[in-house]
C-alpha cells in the first residue's frame, strides 16, 4: 500500500488572513496547574502505517500521557528488527504531520534549500521532511529511534499553547524519560533541530531529564530576554508578529482555518476544530507578553535556562549570518554551560541548508555515535571550536581553534573621530561631536582602506560618549564592509538575502551594566529599570555587538553605521528585508525615540569601537605550523 500524502493548498485570503490577525486579539486562558515531577505514563500505541524503507517501523499519531493527564500526541520511527536503540526527539510547534515542501509558509525556504542541496532527497524521498526537524528516513536506518511530538496546544496535541513556557518544558523532560524506558530504547535520548527546536533543547536540558545523553542545539536562542526578545533593551516586535501569525496560530490545535495539512491522511494537521471562542482563549500571546514585560523580569527567567545545570555533551552550532536566535545563543551557551564535553561550530549563510548538508548530517551522526551509541572510534580528534571565515576576496573556509573567543585575538580599539568621520587607531587629540536626526541614515565612521588583508573574528563592542535632545534615545550600530568602490558587501542572512558584517544596539536608558557578568570586550547590561536621562547632557554607554567573522581584504574599508532605527543598505530601496529584517523594530514612540543624537569624541570623551584582530598564522599564510 502506498503511502498516502494528502496535499492542499492554502487559499490566498485565508493565509493572509492568518498573518494579518493581530496577536493582541489572542487573549490568555487560564494558565495549567503546577508543574509537579511525577512522569509521563505509558503510550497508546499508535496506528502502523507504510514507510518508503522496508527496515522501518512507523508508527502514526501515538499519545504519551504526560503527569497532569495531557495525552502529547507523537510520531515514532524505528527499526522493525528487534533490538534497542537510541532515541533522538524533535518535540515542538510546527507540526509533525506537516509536509514541509508543500506547507505555505515553508514552500519558498523548500525550493531554496533545494537549490542549495540538489542531492537532497537522493537518500530520502523526502516525504517525512518535517520543518527544522531531522529526517527519519535518514536516521532510523542508521540505528536510531526517531520521535517527532507535537507539543501542547500545536498540531494534533489539545491543551493551552504556551511557546517554551514552563509546561511545555516539563512535559519535553517527561517525554524524554518515557522514551528512555521503552523496549525498543537503549536508554539514551538525544535532541536535534534547529531553531525553535534548538531553544528547547536548552530549556529542557537544564531539567536534567533521566535518560538524556547528548544534544545538538543548531541556531537557537539560549537568553529569552537580549537574544530573543529585547536587543539593547528595544523590542523586537516584527519577528514575534511575523512568528506568531504565520507559524505557530496556524498550528494551533484545532484551528479549524489552518493551511496546514496532515500528509499522512489528508486531514487536517491541526486536529479537529474547535469553536473560535475556545481558540482565542487557549493559547497565550507572544507580543503581547513580550511588550508587558520590558525589563528582564521572571517572565523571561522562566524561559532563560540555568546555564550550570547543562551537564550532557553538546555540540553548539551557530550562524555568522543570524541575529540573536541563530547567534548569540549558542556561544553564550558554549561559554556558559557546565557540559565538560562541549564543542561550538559556526558556520554561514541561510538558516536552513547547513544543517540538512551532508558533511553536517556526518558531524551530527558521528557525535551521536560516540555519546548516544557508545562508539569511541566516532568524532575522534575533533577540535573543540569550528569556525567559518568569512573572506569575501579569497573565499570562505573552515578554521579548528582551541577556545572561544580565539586565544590570540589581539583587542583594537578604533576611536572615533566625529570630525572626520572616520576610525583611527590614535585617539584624536581634539574633541569634536557630530550630531543626526534618529530617524535618518546617521553617521558613518569609515576606517581607512589598508594595503594588506585584515581579519577579526570574536566578540566585539562600541564605548561611545553620546547625549540626546530627547527624553530617552535608541542606538543601533551597525558594521558594514565597503569594497574598493564604496559599494556595500552583503552577506546570505539566516532569514534575509542581504545582511551587514553584524549589528548592536541600545536604549540609553537601559544602559547600565552587571560588573559581575560584564568582559572587556562583551559589555552585559542589566535590564532591570531604566536609568534617567536628561536631555543635552553625555553619558558613556557599552554597546555590545554581536560577534562575527570578518576577512577586511587589501583595499576594503569597515563602516560603523549610527542611527536611531533600523539599518537599511542605501542601495536596496523596496521590500521587507533591506538589511535587518525580520528583526526589526517597530512602533517606537516618536517623542521619546526620535530626537537628535550626538556622539562626541576626543580625548576627555574617547568614543572607540572594540575589533578582535586576529594575526595571521603560518597556516593562514599558506606554510605549515
Amino acid at each position: 500500500m502506498p503511502l498516502k500524502l494528502g496535499i492542499r493548498r492554502c487559499i490566498t485570503a485565508a493565509c493572509l488572513a492568518l498573518a494579518a490577525a493581530g496577536t493582541a486579539s489572542w487573549a490568555a486562558a487560564k494558565v495549567p496547574g503546577p508543574v509537579t515531577e511525577a512522569s509521563a505514563a505509558p503510550s497508546t500505541s499508535g496506528a502502523p502505517m507504510p514507510f518508503p524503507v522496508d527496515t522501518v517501523q512507523f508508527e502514526y499519531d501515538a499519545t504519551v500521557t504526560m503527569s497532569d493527564g495531557l495525552p502529547l500526541h507523537i510520531n515514532v520511527y524505528r527499526p522493525k528488527a528487534s533490538g534497542r536503540y537510541p532515541v533522538i526527539i524533535t518535540h515542538g510547534i510546527y507540526g509533525k504531520d506537516v509536509l514541509w515542501q508543500t506547507a505555505p509558509p515553508y514552500q519558498a525556504a523548500w525550493e531554496k534549500m533545494s537549490q542549495k542541496l540538489p542531492g537532497l532527497c537522493d537518500g530520502s524521498t523526502c516525504q517525512f521532511m518535517r520543518w527544522e526537524m531531522p529526517d527519519p528516513e535518514r536516521w532510523v536506518p542508521q540505528g536510531y529511534v526517531v520521535i517527532h511530538a507535537d507539543s501542547r496546544g500545536a498540531g494534533k496535541t489539545p491543551g493551552y499553547l504556551d511557546p517554551l513556557g514552563a509546561r511545555e518544558t516539563q512535559d519535553y523532560k517527561e517525554l524524554i524519560e518515557w522514551a528512555a524506558q521503552q523496549p525498543w530504547s537503549s536508554g539514551k535520548v538525544g535532541l536535534l533541530g534547529i531553531s525553535y527546536y534548538a531553544i528547547n533543547q536548552w530549556q529542557v536540558a537544564a531539567l536534567q531529564p533521566k535518560g538524556l545523553a547528548a544534544i545538538i542545539p543548531w541556531e537557537g536562542a539560549f537568553d529569552a530576554y537580549r537574544d530573543m526578545s529585547y536587543h539593547g533593551g528595544i523590542a523586537s516586535t516584527l519577528f514575534s508578529k511575523l512568528w506568531m501569525n504565520t507559524q505557530i496560530l496556524p498550528n494551533q490545535h484545532g484551528n479549524g482555518a489552518s493551511p496546514f495539512v496532515d500528509a499522512i491522511t489528508g486531514g487536517p494537521a491541526a486536529g479537529a476544530a474547535i469553536p473560535e471562542t475556545v481558540l482565542r482563549g487557549s493559547a497565550s500571546s507572544l507580543l503581547k507578553d513580550m511588550l508587558a514585560h520590558p525589563y528582564d523580569d521572571a517572565y523571561y527567567a522562566q524561559r532563560t535556562p540555568r546555564a550550570e545545570r547543562i551537564v550532557v555533551p553538546t555540540l553548539s552550532a551557530g550562524n555568522w549570518s543570524g541575529a540573536g536566535l541563530h547567534l548569540r545563543g549558542n556561544l553564550e551557551a558554549y561559554q556558559q554551560i557546565a557540559a565538560q564535553q562541549k564543542w561550538l561550530r559556526v558556520h554561514t549563510g541561510d538558516h536552513f541548508s547547513p544543517f540538512y548538508a551532508p558533511q553536517s548530517f556526518a558531524v551530527q551522526k558521528a557525535f551521536f555515535d560516540r555519546f548516544l551509541k557508545g562508539d569511541e572510534t566516532a568524532f575522534p580528534d575533533e577540535p573543540r571550536v569550528m569556525l567559518t571565515i568569512r573572506d569575501p576576496k579569497n573565499g570562505f573556509r573552515e578554521r579548528a581553534e582551541s577556545a572561544w573567543p580565539i586565544e590570540r585575538t589581539e583587542y583594537q580599539r578604533w576611536y572615533l573621530d566625529a570630525n572626520q568621520l572616520q576610525l583611527h587607531q590614535q585617539l584624536p587629540q581634539q574633541g569634536h561631536s557630530a550630531s543626526y536626526a534618529a530617524r535618518s541614515d546617521g553617521l558613518s565612521f569609515v576606517m581607512p582602506a589598508a594595503d594588506t588583508d585584515r581579519e577579526f573574528t570574536g566578540p566585539l563592542m562600541a564605548h561611545l560618549w553620546v547625549s540626546t535632545s530627547s527624553a530617552d534615545a535608541d542606538f543601533f550600530l551597525t558594521l558594514r564592509l565597503l569594497d574598493p568602490t564604496g559599494r556595500d558587501v552583503t552577506f546570505e542572512g539566516a532569514n534575509a538575502p542581504a545582511v551587514p558584517v553584524t549589528q548592536g544596539w541600545l536604549r540609553l536608558s537601559q544602559r547600565a551594566q552587571d560588573p559581575a557578568r560584564s568582559l572587556p570586550y562583551r559589555p552585559w547590561h542589566a535590564h532591570q529599570a531604566p536609568q534617567a536621562v536628561v536631555p543635552g547632557d553625555p553619558y558613556p554607554i557599552d554597546v555590545e555587538i554581536w560577534p562575527t567573522s570578518i576577512v577586511v581584504p587589501a583595499g576594503y574599508r569597515l563602516v560603523l553605521t549610527i542611527q536611531g532605527q533600523d539599518f537599511s543598505f542605501p542601495h536596496l530601496t523596496e521590500g521587507l528585508f533591506r538589511g535587518s529584517a525580520p528583526f526589526l523594530h517597530e512602533d517606537r514612540d516618536p517623542t521619546l525615540y526620535g530626537g537628535t543624537n550626538t556622539i562626541l569624541s576626543g580625548p576627555q570623551q574617547a568614543s572607540f569601537l572594540l575589533l578582535p584582530f586576529i594575526p595571521a598564522t603560518r597556516q593562514d599564510r599558506g606554510g605549515a605550523e
